[in-house]
This record gives structure tokens, sequence and C-alpha cells, in this order.
């Protein structure tokens, strides 16, 4: 059993000239599967670590939570945690919604089309209120270089994404990495969740990758004023954006933005 955030292993290295051994690290990707009220509702890779934070915040963004609250965390319910390896959470509330069983591994896919989408987030979340606090540009552009100083585990292993919650002044104040993009988001939903910490009214979400739909409907169900991806978002992440009220920036990188939401 791998219990590390990473593995260490020897790899036969070319320079451009000749080959040799040497060691490397590697991020280790591990299912964890979540239960709510000891439903199984998903399935997910991940990189093992904050694994309450990441069960809560997937539970919180997914809109499972309907009004309840989070009453205990642990792993397995029903079993010594040591048999399912730590790969299996049980969150408890005091009264969510049934939940319905799901099967298989989270992907990106939805199974609804863009416009049933966003309905569909529009029957439990409501637009961002306005007024909320404004994030400046050049303050939205350095926040990618004051994230990289946290991500450690990227600096071992080239190997992960990170989010991060910062402040309307650019502080990172909580940052956390896995090998899923949306794994990293509910680390960092999750543990604001469990710290009464939302909703995150004036504050902004960085994701170190691309802002997909997903992304944007995590960040609106936890209450961020500002979305900011490295990469470029998808047309439906602009338009959900919009329909939301939420500030997207994408290609934030050397010092450089565009706005996709408000247009």
């Amino acid at each position: 059993m791998t219990r590390g955030r990473s593995q260490r292993v020897l790899v036969r290295h070319w320079d451009g000239s000749e080959e040799r051994r040497r060691p490397d690290d590697l991020v280790v990707e591990e299912p964890l599967t979540i239960e709510l009220d000891n439903v199984t509702v998903t399935t997910t890779m991940r990189t093992p670590g904050h694994d309450f934070e990441l069960a809560a915040g997937f539970c919180l963004t997914e809109g499972l939570l309907g009004e309840a609250s989070v009453t205990s965390i642990r792993y397995c319910a029903n079993e010594p945690a040591v048999d399912t390896e730590f790969n299996l959470v049980t969150v408890e509330t005091d009264g969510a919604p049934p939940a319905t069983p799901r099967l298989g591994l989270t992907t990106s896919a939805c199974g609804l089309c863009g416009t049933e989408s966003i309905e569909a987030l529009l029957e439990r979340l409501r637009p961002l209120p306005g007024g909320a606090t404004a994030i400046s540009a050049d303050v939205l552009a350095a926040v990618p270089e004051r994230v990289r100083v946290s991500q450690d585990l990227f600096g071992t292993t080239g190997g992960v994404h990170a989010a991060a919650a910062f402040t309307a002044d650019g502080e990172p104040t909580l940052v956390r990495e896995d090998i899923g993009r949306h794994n990293a988001v509910d680390k960092v939903v999750g543990r604001m969740l469990l710290d009464g910490d939302l909703p995150a009214h004036g504050r902004g979400l960085f994701v170190s990758g691309r802002a997909s739909f997903e992304m944007v409907q995590k960040a609106w169900a936890a209450g961020f004023a500002a979305l900011v991806a490295v990469s470029a978002p998808s047309a439906l992440a602009v338009e959900t954006a919009a329909v939301a009220g939420l500030c997207l920036a994408g290609f934030v990188r050397d010092g450089q933005l565009n706005f996709y939401s408000p247009g």
C-alpha cells in the first residue's frame, strides 16, 4: 500500500548525448470512494491527502448537501479504515436530500447539453451578489506566481494541479494540490466549508489548468467572486460564468490575462 503523495522510481534519462539511470519522483494516484449518509455518490482518482476536505467539498460543489450541514467525516463507517486502505470516506449530515447511488468513476461529462446544465445549476444556485469586492486586473495577473511558491508537490513531481483561494489583494490563503483539477478545487472548498468560511464572497479561486464548466460550477457553488485559470476556458464555462455573475479570467500568465466574464 502506498500512502505517500509521491513515490520514487529509478528511470533511464537521456540527456541528448548519453543515457544514465537516476531517481525520479512520481505523484501517487489512488481511487477514493465518497459516501454521503451511507450512499456511494462517487469514486474519483485522487492524490492521497486532505481526503476529508475532498469529500466535503465534492458534496457541496455537486449540490448534494442541500441546506444540510456536515456533522461528521470519517474513513469507512462500517469496517476498519485500514481494510479499505483509507480509500473510502463517509460524510454524514443532519439531513441532506436522499442521495442517488452512483457507479463508475467521475468524469468531466455531465450528460446534459449546455443549456440544460446551466438551467440545472440555476435550480440550486442564485447568481452571485452584485457589488461584490472587485479584484483588479493587476492583482489577478500576479496570482499564479504567488501560488507557485506553495506548490511543493508540483515542484517534486511536476505532475499535479493546484487550486488556491485568495483575497481581494491577491494573497493566497489556502493552497491544495492533486492529480485532478476538480479534486484540488474540492479540497480548497471542503476546507473552507469545514472552517465555516463559505460563501467566499469577495475572494478569488485560482486553478492551474483550464477553466471548464465544472470549474465554474464549483467556484459558483462556493460563492467565489472570481475564477482565475492559467489556461483557456471552454465556451460553456464562459456562458455559465456570465449567468452566475462570476468574473472569469483565462490565460493568466506572464503578467497578462484575458477577461471572459464580464465580457
